[in-house]
């Protein structure tokens, strides 16, 4: 089954940034490899305006995929509202990846003011897709305040650590059964999101494991695969771990050798 966020079908479940490549060329390349349905866009990256901004937009747009514009960068509420509004005027859309950074060094979000932003934007008509913690209860506020996703991380933005607490990722899975789960930040390996997406969340956002590989279309089509078994194998029910040894060969009622 696609998935389907804010009433829109996505023919694929990994979610592509878009900084950070070696040319327009390779991230063309790697967009294209990778089967994404979705390329995210920092509005305070790229600017439109200029020569540079101007380039970088068409190339998003000849790629012909949906655009999720997305506030990185921004440490206040009133930054990443402004960004926000100013990236629907641009970009004409009203999805909007929401980050309200917090702390320099880890990139965490800031969540109180990642909730009232969110708020602030839902009133707005705003689709929103907050890059949030694995808290459960900011989550709870999140859609309290509107948001149909929730985009936890795995591990701090860009360090490609992997998932650091998967019990803390199942936990919320396990608490919000009923929504649309990203992962989001930290994702370095393939194996990585076969992992996140096993423990059944919906999809996955990466940028920097993709554009920073030696090969980033080569990379983007692991991902795209890795993705899509984990997926298969949470909708196949995964067989998990025991404390003691289970005999695949049953012995009950077979002949014993002396």
């Amino acid at each position: 089954m696609p998935l389907t966020v804010y009433g829109t079908e996505l023919s694929s479940r990994l979610l592509l940034g878009t900084a950070q490549y070696p040319s327009p060329a390779i991230l063309s390349e790697a967009a294209k490899s990778s089967g994404a349905s979705v390329v995210t866009v920092s509005l305070r990256r790229e600017g439109i305006q200029g020569e540079t901004g101007g380039r970088f937009w068409s190339l998003v747009r000849e790629l012909g995929l949906r655009v999720l514009p997305n506030t990185a960068g921004c440490h206040t509420v009133k930054e990443a509202v402004t960004t926000a509004k100013m990236a629907r005027e641009v970009f004409g859309t009203n999805w909007i990846k929401l980050e309200v950074i917090g702390h320099h060094d880890t990139l965490q979000p800031d969540v109180f003011g990642l909730v009232e932003a969110a708020r602030i934007l839902t009133e707005d008509g705003f689709a929103v897709f907050p890059y949030t913690t694995e808290d459960l209860v900011v989550g709870e506020r999140l859609i309290e305040a509107g948001c149909e996703v929730l985009m936890p991380w795995c591990a701090p933005i860009g360090s490609a650590k992997g998932p650091v607490n998967l019990d803390a990722l199942r936990a919320y899975r396990a608490h919000f059964p009923d929504t649309s789960l990203i992962v989001d930040a930290g994702l370095g390996r393939p194996s990585h999101a076969a992992a996140v997406m096993e423990l059944g969340f919906d999809g996955v956002l990466l940028n920097t494991a993709v554009a920073k590989a030696g090969n980033p279309a080569a990379m983007a089509i692991a991902f795209a695969q890795a993705v899509e078994a984990g997926h298969a194998a949470y909708g196949a029910g995964i067989l998990e771990p025991r404390d003691m040894a289970v005999p695949s060969t049953p012995v009950i009622g077979k002949a014993v050798f002396s």
